[in-house]
């Protein structure tokens, strides 16, 4: 298997060392390392099965399944110390939240519903999740997560009790479920906050907006054409006349659009691109009167055609290339998701329980960070996707 022939043994040595030293038992540490390396050699889907069978059959199987699923350790405290180890061996520059649908056959695994997915514009079956991942140009790794659950599980008790929910999970929307996600990662004591990058397209920005602002989380926010706000610049067009469409906002300053250079490192070689981008100062119409002022950012891939993508963020005083060399960092995601993080597990826990979806999705991340910290990862995928 390509990926595990690229990850090295000491990066997953140091990681084990790193993220199982809060295991008071030393089975616990064994197992822990055994589903890592697990996760990094089990050919196909790595299920609980599939990584059993690499350490001893059947035997292994049972054993895995306890530890995974009816154990009783805390996942967030190995969460917390992936992302000081990536930290320490990277130089992050955002956080992005990535929304992760997974496709589901049945119907009793925890969160399950229909739903839809706009990256495929089609219906499916199965669980949603949102990831926290740190990212910069060279590399990105999901630090921590959120499972969505739909009104059927918050509100069935016989469903709740039999995936053992706990009861803090409550009712939320996508969006608010998104920036949990962050503001969870936030409350981390030994992390460094970043630029956090999220879509909140799908509505409520302002109150998304309020909510990470509130908790001192630097924000980046994509927002929908028909956002509605409030030119805060006197010189501009739209001034006085009240909230505002954001794509109306952008549109009428399209004069002012100017060329930002950007890397593309989504194809596995970087390849120099340039957008035409303009930003505004703007406010979030309230009726509190405390209006604080924002960046209403957009970005035209082809100035014959509508804007592509409206950003809006707190950050007021960076300039408009930096800000939207940031944004592009969601491609590095996309990219490792595809190419690193489907191999790792992250969408292939087969169990029903909430606590055994955690465990795995948090191992199944720690499979991720040691392929793309592992030296000459990126350089050996891309010789031998060439070659076919």
């Amino acid at each position: 298997m390509f990926r595990g022939s690229v990850v090295a043994d000491d990066v997953v040595d140091e990681l084990c060392a790193t993220l199982f030293a809060r295991f008071p038992r030393r089975d616990q540490r064994v197992k822990a390392g055994q589903y890592l390396r697990g996760l990094l050699t089990a050919q196909g889907r790595k299920s609980i099965r599939n990584i059993a069978a690499q350490i001893g059959g059947p035997a292994a199987e049972q054993s895995l399944h306890h530890f995974i699923s009816s154990s009783t350790w805390d996942w967030r405290p190995m969460r917390a110390a992936l992302a000081g180890y990536v930290e320490q061996n990277s130089c992050p520059q955002a956080w992005v939240v990535r929304s992760m649908p997974i496709p589901k056959a049945g119907e009793h695994s925890v969160g399950v519903d229909r739903r839809f997915d706009p990256e495929r514009g089609q219906v499916f079956r199965g669980q949603q999740a949102f990831g926290v991942w740190l990212a910069s140009e060279e590399l990105s790794v999901p630090v921590n997560w959120r499972l969505f659950l739909p009104d059927p599980w918050v509100k069935d008790r016989t469903r709740r009790d039999r995936a053992e929910v706990p009861e803090e999970a409550g009712e939320e929307t996508l969006e608010e479920c998104a920036v949990a996600a962050a503001l969870d990662t936030a409350a981390w004591q030994d992390i460094t906050r970043k630029p956090l990058l999220v879509d909140i397209r799908g509505g409520a920005a302002r109150a998304a907006l309020c909510r990470l602002t509130s908790a001192g989380v630097p924000v980046i926010a994509r927002i929908g054409a028909t956002c509605r706000l409030t030119v805060a610049d006197r010189a501009l067009p739209g001034y006085g006349a009240g909230p505002l469409p954001a794509q109306q906002i952008l549109e009428s300053l399209k004069g002012l659009r100017r060329p930002v250079g950007w890397l593309d490192t989504a194809t596995g070689r970087p390849v120099s691109r340039t957008s035409l981008t303009t930003a505004v100062r703007v406010m979030l119409p309230t009726t509190s009167g405390n209006e604080r002022q924002l960046l209403l950012m957009g970005e035209w891939d082809d100035p014959r055609r509508p804007l592509a993508r409206l950003w809006i963020t707190d950050l007021t005083g960076a300039h408009v290339g930096q800000l939207l060399r940031l944004t592009k960092l969601t491609r590095r995601v996309e990219r490792d998701f595809a190419q690193v993080g489907e191999g790792a597990g992250l969408r292939d826990f087969v169990g029903r329980s909430f606590r055994g979806w955690h465990r795995h999705i948090t191992l199944a991340s720690a499979a991720h960070a040691a392929t793309v910290l592992s030296a000459g990862w990126d350089a050996t995928y891309e010789a031998v996707r060439s070659t076919g």
